[in-house]
């Protein structure tokens, strides 16, 4: 797990490799255990190291191959590295290390931009070929790893992070309106290629892009389950479909525990972490590190949940660790957390991810969590509503059910330059959903749940705030076989008992049953909830700041109803309308836009 960074010129002249020292400078969080760089003709890559994997110098990046043929730049983790190393021995490749990157070079080697149908895991990947020049850029199939893009007549520079884009300078960070149109429907996530910014793209999931000398390049997607019922499965009952859910989850949580250092796990107390947990112990982890947080309770709502998490705790035998963060905390951890976004995100839980990365940091270098469960087998509460969705109106149901405001109510949200006449985020669903290989018009939305939302929300907010401190996080949840079967489960047993059905009948075998029939828990912050005293200074500061009235992207009229009533305007999801429009201000200031 580390930071990679790079450049790439189609002008004839030599990269601008001070650029990207201060891309891997900015990046240095992620990788506190070495950098390097490296260049060649009219590329050069950066790197930052987190070791994780062969802990001596010989697994230090950029790397190059054992014959010479390519260098390349990795961050993520391939947990079938082993085994494609035996197997590429086989074929005759030579190795100098014990790393999984040193793998990636000699599986592009021997199998080109195939390599990623052979890899296991979580990955962004830069490779150049020394003979042609080419540079190929790969990012893994859920997009559990990130990589962001930044070109310009002349050049193209990319990174694990946005602000390390920054870093390097000569970016156009004027607000893109249709990632803002998105933003304000959908949450704060922006689906990839777009950012807020205009001269920032990231790479999509699942996607190889190979780059020519010339700058031109071409996309390939290798990887798009099909959410319809497979041949295979005809005849599994609800027993067969719980069995096979939790072997493929167990074979998931296996696979992440490969590592040279030890692997802990994010501990809330729901039925996704517990479940890693209790496969972690019934395959004979002893004294496994646990991890949760908690917050001070504001205007009657609870801040923690830490009932669950002791609970699974003891029925484990882990070695747990519990941190309650008080109120006043929360506005100072704000400013680390936001420093740590890649993008915008509003849902209140990056704080507590930010703090428990720091305090899990200090005791462990990898972590399993528990994120993805709730897209893949249908966990949210608005799904049922989907499932009994005539086809030609699934569209508008995922709209009425899933967005923040549609989009007529945004002319009283932004100012007229900043507004779409299309509606951007609606079209997006819609076409999306009319893609064939979607059975039902549950599997449409969990599809652009799992491989849209997921991704730019939660998947992103997990990596941002746990890398901020050196601490790599692994979802088994997101292994792209479980996600495979999940795809292709029949709709009603994801959807029975309210929600991820086949998943509690799994937990069932397992797991205390209060743990599993508990009602739906969060990772609740009640001071961002209730815009509790020093947030809410911290709001009104970034929304009266020079830098907020030069932009002027909100009307004023909307902002100032807000600010009169904090806690009362939220949007149909329920989120605190302030907060979304605040963060974004104060995300952009915080990084100098």
């Amino acid at each position: 797990m580390c930071g990679l960074s790079g450049e790439m010129r189609f002008d004839g002249t030599r990269p601008d490799l001070a650029a990207v020292e201060r891309m891997s400078d900015r990046l240095a969080p992620r990788g506190p255990d070495g950098q390097g760089v490296w260049t060649r003709d009219a590329v050069a890559l950066g790197h930052r190291r987190l070791k994780i994997i062969d802990l001596s110098e010989r697994g230090a990046q950029p790397l190059t191959d054992a014959a010479g043929e390519v260098t390349g730049v990795f961050n993520g983790c391939i947990y079938n590295y082993r085994e494609l190393r035996a197997e590429l021995v086989a074929l005759g490749h030579r190795f100098l290390s014990t790393s999984d990157t040193e793998v990636v070079l000699a599986a592009y080697r021997q199998w080109g931009t195939a390599c990623v149908d052979h890899f296991h895991g979580m990955f962004a990947i830069a490779l150049v070929e020394h003979r042609t020049g080419r540079l190929i850029l790969i990012r893994d199939r859920l997009g559990i790893k990130p990589l962001y893009l930044a070109r310009t007549p002349g050049r193209l520079r990319f990174a694990s992070s946005l602000p390390a884009l920054l870093a390097a300078g000569d970016v156009d960070t004027s607000l893109d309106p249709a990632a803002l149109h998105q933003y304000l429907s959908w949450h704060a996530t922006v689906a990839a290629p777009r950012t807020v910014l205009a001269g920032v793209r990231k790479l999509p999931p699942a996607t190889v892009r190979v780059v020519e000398p010339d700058g031109t390049h071409r996309d390939h997607r290798y990887w798009q389950p099909s959410y319809t019922r497979r041949p295979e499965h005809i005849g599994m009952d609800a027993a067969e479909w719980r069995d096979a859910v939790l072997d493929a989850l167990r074979t998931a949580v296996q696979r992440r525990m490969v590592a040279d250092v030890p692997v802990g796990v994010l501990l809330s107390g729901g039925l996704d972490s517990s479940l890693i947990v209790a496969l972690l112990a019934d395959e004979g982890q002893r004294d496994l590190a646990t991890f949760s947080v908690g917050f001070e309770a504001e205007a009657g709502d609870e801040g923690d949940e830490f009932w669950y998490s002791d609970l699974v705790a003891r029925e484990f035998a882990t070695d747990h660790h519990q941190l309650l963060i008080p109120s006043k905390r929360v506005s100072t951890a704000l400013d680390g957390a936001v420093a740590a976004m890649s993008e915008p995100m509003m849902s209140h839980d990056v704080v507590a991810f930010h703090l428990l990365s720091e305090q899990v940091s200090r005791s462990v270098k990898v972590v399993q969590s528990g994120q993805g469960a709730d897209e893949v087998f249908a966990g949210y509460h608005w799904y049922p509503r989907l499932a009994d969705a005539p086809r030609e109106e699934e569209p508008q149901r995922y709209a009425e059910t899933y967005f923040d405001r549609p989009h007529q109510d945004l002319s009283a949200v932004l100012r007229p330059d900043m507004l779409t006449e299309d509606d951007v985020s609606g079209r997006f669903v819609r076409e999306h959903m009319a893609v064939p290989g979607a059975e039902t018009a549950l599997d449409a939305a969990l599809r652009l749940d799992t491989h849209v939302m997921l991704a730019d929300d939660p998947v992103k907010r997990v990596d941002n705030m746990t890398m901020d401190w050196g601490l790599e996080a692994r979802v088994p949840f997101l292994d792209h076989e479980l996600v495979e079967l999940a795809a292709a489960c029949p709709p009603e047993l994801k959807l029975a008992d309210g929600g991820k059905g086949v998943l509690k009948e799994a937990g069932r075998k397992l797991l205390p049953p209060e743990v599993v029939d508990r009602p739906k828990g969060y990772f609740p912050v009640p001071a961002i909830t209730h815009m509790a005293g020093p947030v809410l200074e911290k709001v009104r500061d970034a929304l009266s700041a020079p830098e907020a009235k030069r932009r002027g992207v909100f009307q004023d009229s909307y902002v100032s109803a807000l600010l009169a009533a904090p806690d009362r305007h939220r949007t149909k999801r329920g989120a605190n309308a302030l907060w979304q429009v605040a963060l974004l201000e104060i995300w952009l200031q915080t990084h100098g836009i």
